[in-house]
């Protein structure tokens, strides 16, 4: 399992979404790592970490996490999920309660309905058909709301974006996003949330259509311990579209369960 570490304090273990590799963070580490220690792994199935062949469950990403809290010394952390990474955070703190101060919940759901499943399912498709540039770009259509795409600069950001993905050195291989889209269509923790009492910040996007508002809204209503915050005309990527905010909110929520 490959991560790396990013200043010094209380300890942040930040865990990336689907198809992403923990560098993903930089842009809010760069700020976060001022005040705390960031830890930021790449998932099993992408970038430096093993890549094992199967279906991969969020229980199974939660125990990888733990185990790179142990080999780190650290007996409690905050969490920071971000999509995939939330639905992993969720199983940390619910089968690993002693070891978790906070929680930050980015685009996140308790279960996937008929539409989410057959969203993965596509998401599959394009990988095994698309060019890299090309799954980059769908990629792109789900997360990002349309200000985004309206924006000459960001947009300049998006095309760069494809172009980076186009020459990319480590592209994340079908067998692992196989295994990271079962953990996202087998996820259901509706009926454990009410157990999960650590103080949690629910976040994301009100126009969000990869993971829509009602998945973040049932995670808070199950939640006893939850703040929720929308971003208008923000999407999946809110957190990108609404960078200072984001990383000031993240950082407030942390500060204030130390």
């Amino acid at each position: 399992m490959h991560y790396d570490v990013h200043g010094e304090g209380e300890p942040v273990l930040c865990i990336m979404g689907i198809t992403a590799a923990g560098e993903v963070w930089a842009d809010h580490v760069a700020d976060w790592s001022q005040q705390f220690q960031c830890i930021t792994p790449d998932n099993r199935g992408v970038g430096l970490s093993d890549k094992p062949a199967g279906s991969y469950s969020s229980a199974m990403m939660a125990e990888d996490q733990i185990h790179l809290l142990d080999h780190l010394g650290i007996e409690k952390a905050h969490l920071v999920g971000c999509s995939m990474g939330s639905v992993v955070a969720q199983q940390i703190a619910l089968l690993y309660p002693e070891r978790v101060k906070s929680v930050t919940l980015m685009c996140t759901w308790a279960r996937c309905d008929h539409f989410a499943k057959s969203v993965f399912s596509h998401i599959l498709q394009c990988k095994a058909h698309f060019k890299n540039e090309d799954f980059m770009e769908y990629l792109q259509l789900l997360i990002f709301d349309k200000r985004s795409w309206d924006n000459p600069e960001f947009h300049e950001g998006l095309i760069e974006g494809r172009k980076d993905a186009s020459v990319a050195e480590n592209p994340q291989p079908l067998h692992g996003l196989v295994g990271q889209c079962a953990v996202c269509t087998d996820h259901n923790t509706l009926d454990q949330l009410s157990n999960l009492t650590a103080p949690t910040l629910v976040i994301g996007g009100e126009t969000d259509v990869f993971t829509p508002r009602w998945m973040a809204d049932e995670v808070h209503e199950k939640l006893p311990n939850s703040t929720l915050h929308l971003y208008p005309r923000s999407g999946h990527a809110f957190h990108w579209e609404n960078l200072e905010d984001f990383n000031q909110r993240v950082a407030k929520h942390i500060s204030n369960n130390l």
